[in-house]
């Protein structure tokens, strides 16, 4: 998928090619089994002009680690980035990068199984098994059997190269 407009006609190396962001939600109402305030954090890294490689370390989804093809599109260079993808569970994701803020303001459309049977998909997506039983859940429910979630979060750390996640080769295939 093509950086959108081409990435010569913005900074798509200086503004997010090879950026890794970590970055929490705060999601009213979430608490942890102790009854204190729960911050869902999401670890993103722009990997290259068609993928991302991502963790979920809290909320229903923690424990998550996957690669995806993703598409970019500037909305103001320097400013403001959209990324989007697709995931093997069916879920649609929609990410707005706002630089000078320091947010990433999202919009996720789980599958009815990704969601309604979180524990499943947590894994990593190099696991054979893993990414199996991602595709199975796919298939729960029908197309319009999403929930919907809207949430903004805060950027903790902002920095290039893969940090703590495991690197990807660009030729593995995804969906």
């Amino acid at each position: 998928m093509p950086v959108l407009p081409s990435p010569d006609a913005v900074p798509f190396e200086q503004d997010i090619k090879n950026r890794h962001l970590i970055y929490d939600y705060d999601v009213p109402g979430a608490q942890t089994d102790s009854g204190k305030d729960e911050k869902w954090r999401y670890e993103m890294w722009f990997h290259s002009e068609d993928r991302i490689v991502y963790a979920i370390h809290g909320g229903p989804m923690a424990g998550r680690y996957n690669y995806q093809t993703a598409s970019y599109q500037c909305v103001r260079p320097g400013e403001i980035w959209q990324c989007n993808w697709l995931e093997e569970t069916g879920t649609i994701c929609s990410l707005v990068y706002d630089i000078p803020n320091r947010k990433v303001t999202t919009l996720l459309g789980f599958s009815k199984g990704h969601w309604t049977q979180a524990e499943a998909a947590h894994g990593d997506k190099r696991n054979k098994e893993d990414f199996e039983r991602w595709r199975q859940l796919a298939k729960v429910g029908i197309q319009t059997d999403r929930h919907m979630l809207a949430e903004q979060a805060s950027i903790v750390e902002d920095f290039r190269g893969a940090g703590e996640l495991k690197d990807i080769d660009v030729s593995w295939p995804t969906i």
